[in-house]
């Protein structure tokens, strides 16, 4: 009883904190869509499945494209998540994004993972850094399912997902920048090699990504909140 009290009171604070994001149930497509065109065409029903657990391999890219699969779902007025278990994301980098979530532990990465998905107020649910493992898998497949959003989780031990995917950058696919003197001096945009397969599904692609600078404000501690700048 606790369990379910909790989800509703999470449910309840959900719709009081983002009054104009429409509910997950009156979702109007059985995906949600990475944003990216070349992408999305090599998906099955061209984007994550709703409702399943999918895994996307730790590779070159992968931040880059889920991230812009979440901006897609918030843009279209729904609710994105991102848990980030293995505490490795800045918050500048997640402006006008999903919510940028910090659990202190594994345990308390796949918790949250569970708990918001069955609250049915997210779309996307993007576990990272918080491998789940045996049961683990299934617990999330049967929340996903539950609420019917889509949970990523970035890992390369899910057994039970109904799709996975993978990234990589060759060396030679970087776009340079170049100085005055003609040497490489930043990267402007990196070509990402896709693979994406499921049950008889099996798809390529390969993309081009503009790569995005932001300008990182960290504390010495991950304990301790950025604090240069503010008022005294």
């Amino acid at each position: 009883m606790a369990a379910v009290s909790a989800v509703r009171d999470l449910r309840e604070l959900l719709d009081l904190k983002f009054p104009d994001a429409a509910p997950l149930q009156r979702h109007r497509t059985e995906v949600v869509a990475t944003g990216i065109g070349e992408l999305d065409g090599i998906f099955p029903s061209g984007g994550f499945p709703r409702g399943r657990l999918s895994v996307w391999v730790p590779g070159g890219g992968a931040t880059a494209v889920l991230r812009s699969a979440c901006r897609s779902a918030v843009a279209g007025g729904e609710r994105a998540v991102w848990i980030d278990g293995g505490g490795t994301m800045a918050g500048a980098f997640w402006d006008a994004g999903p919510i940028l979530i910090r659990p202190r532990s594994r345990l308390h990465a796949l918790r949250a993972a569970e708990s918001l998905l069955r609250s049915g107020g997210f779309a996307v649910v993007v576990l990272a850094g918080a491998d789940p493992e045996g049961t683990e898998n299934v617990r999330l497949s049967r929340a996903a399912h539950e609420s019917g959003g889509a949970c990523i989780a970035l890992t390369a031990s899910a057994t039970t997902s109904a799709l996975r995917a993978s990234s990589s950058i060759r060396p030679q696919g970087y776009v340079w920048r170049r100085d005055p003197h003609g040497d490489a001096a930043a990267i402007d945009a990196a070509t990402l090699e896709v693979r994406v397969s499921s049950l008889g599904w099996n798809r390529r692609a390969r993309v081009v990504l503009p790569v995005r600078r932001d300008e990182l404000r960290l504390a010495l501690s991950i304990d301790l909140p950025d604090r240069r700048g503010a008022r005294r």
